[in-house]
């Protein structure tokens, strides 16, 4: 277990987060306002009965709820206040650049124009205090055909857009399912990332980079069943975006005792920790990262490599990159732990 100087160390540190997908951030308090707002009828009675329901077998279990959740959101102002108030908790934090995910074809499945979820996420985050950029998501369990038509249907908006992702269920969804998208994508200039070795296998992790181009793995975790391709992540420096506590709620991993983020560290890998979905799987940045430190080894030069990792595989101009790591580098220099 940290000391508490460690301990405030890690919350004090600056960081960005690479891994956090914005309808996963909407806490029951919030979604109950916002179904009182829009006349949307919820199967929970109270916010305390929607958290109960909070217990996860697998990826799947979860998903159930969580697209439940976003039933609520309707409007330009719903997906505003959701965004705004995932910026404001980051902020405090001290993350201080989010690269956002979010999943419009979630959104327009129920009939809300794409134009209508960008407008509201982007706007919050021209606004809100700290830096963040998005990234579209295409769901892995739909076809490739309805992910190219999202496509087609974000391009007027694409100046509100770095790159996009692939989430949702893993497992019988590879990534080569999605080729030709990510490949329309490349050429469009967009920033390509891709969810792989959660609960599907480190051959997932392979065909994301050999058959989608991408530039980061979100999770990632399994790469270190397959000796060759963890040699290769280290040696190309892939970034990894690695979620811990969803990671045990998900059961990825037993406890946070057993998780593999210093093996990552150990092996060369630039491994990253970010929240993923925080309002359903109990925590934001700072939450991950004690909870880390807490079960493992890890320490003060772990928690300033996995920052800096934060702001480099981040889709950061290299002057903004360099700045951030200019104050982190500050932070640790004026507390020695």
């Amino acid at each position: 277990m940290p000391n508490d100087q460690l301990r405030i160390l890690l919350q004090r540190m600056p960081k960005a987060e690479l891994h956090i997908h914005i309808e996963g951030s909407l806490e029951p308090e919030l979604i109950f306002e916002l179904a009182q707002r829009n006349g949307v009828k919820l199967a929970h009675e109270s916010v305390d009965s929607l958290r109960k329901a909070y217990a996860f077998d697998n990826l799947q279990s979860f998903l159930d709820i969580y697209y439940a959740g976003a039933s609520v959101l309707l409007k330009e102002r719903d997906f505003y206040d959701m965004t705004m108030a995932y910026l404001r908790r980051a902020a405090q934090d001290n993350v201080r650049h989010a690269e956002i995910f979010f999943d419009p074809q979630t959104h327009m499945a129920r009939g809300v124009p794409f134009q209508t979820v960008v407008d509201g996420i982007w706007r919050a985050c021209q606004d809100g205090p700290i830096s963040a950029t998005l990234i579209m998501c295409f769901l892995r369990h739909l076809s490739e055909d309805d992910a190219l038509a999202t496509l087609e249907e974000a391009l007027p908006y694409r100046d509100k857009i770095i790159g996009v992702g692939l989430d949702s269920s893993e497992v019988g969804h590879p990534p080569e399912k999605f080729t030709r998208v990510f490949e329309r994508c490349r050429q469009l200039g967009l920033h390509l990332v891709a969810h792989a070795g959660e609960e599907g296998p480190p051959a997932y992790i392979e065909t994301a980079l050999d058959l989608l181009n991408v530039e980061r793995i979100d999770h990632g975790v399994r790469c270190l069943e397959d000796p060759l391709l963890t040699a290769r992540l280290a040696r190309e420096q892939i970034a990894l975006t690695v979620c811990p506590l969803s990671n045990i709620k998900l059961r990825v991993f037993g406890d946070m005792g057993e998780h593999n983020l210093l093996a990552l560290l150990d092996a060369g890998l630039a491994a990253t920790v970010n929240s993923d979905d925080p309002a359903y799987f109990g925590g934001y940045m700072n939450a991950n990262f004690l909870a880390a430190f807490d079960a493992l080894p890890l320490t003060a030069a772990h928690a300033h490599q996995l920052a800096r990792n934060s702001f480099t595989a981040s889709f950061l101009e290299p002057e903004a990159k360099r700045a951030f790591i200019d104050e982190l580098d500050a932070c640790f220099a004026n507390d020695k732990v």
